[in-house]
């Protein structure tokens, strides 16, 4: 297994309400010549959490990071004018915090971050140093 040290955290930078599939964003992703969907978890908008790539393969979400991290993506993330804001669900957010606590668990030495911590990205489009408090 890798040695994880960062979860970061990405929204999809869809308009809230639509719903996006692993499939959907692989594509994407295979568009832009990933060889696979580049997070390890996805939550849907009911707060079901789906895994994308294998945690044992290093990610394609975070330049420079991917190595260490796990990246996580929260299917929304933009207004219908695609304004970043925090779109997220309630049954997203209590998923979030518990896919977090538990890969915390798993891997204790890791801290959280949002993607917008290592990218000028406004990516996942809430604080996430609030949230988690580091």
């Amino acid at each position: 297994m890798r040695k994880i040290t960062e979860i970061i955290i990405h929204c999809s930078a869809t308009p809230a309400g639509r719903n996006v599939s692993v499939a959907d964003i692989e594509r994407w992703h295979r568009q832009r010549g990933f060889d696979s969907i580049g997070y390890h978890y996805v939550i849907h908008l009911d707060g079901k959490v789906e895994l994308g790539r294998p945690v044992e393969r290093v990610g394609a979400h975070c330049v420079g990071h991917n190595r260490h991290s796990i990246g996580i993506c929260y299917i929304g993330g933009v207004d219908d004018r695609l304004h970043p804001t925090d779109t997220r669900t309630p049954a997203q957010r209590s998923s979030l915090r518990r896919l977090v606590a538990d890969l915390k668990q798993r891997f204790p030495h890791a801290s959280v971050y949002g993607h917008n911590e290592f990218a000028a990205k406004d990516c996942p489009c809430f604080d996430v140093r609030k949230e988690f408090m580091r």
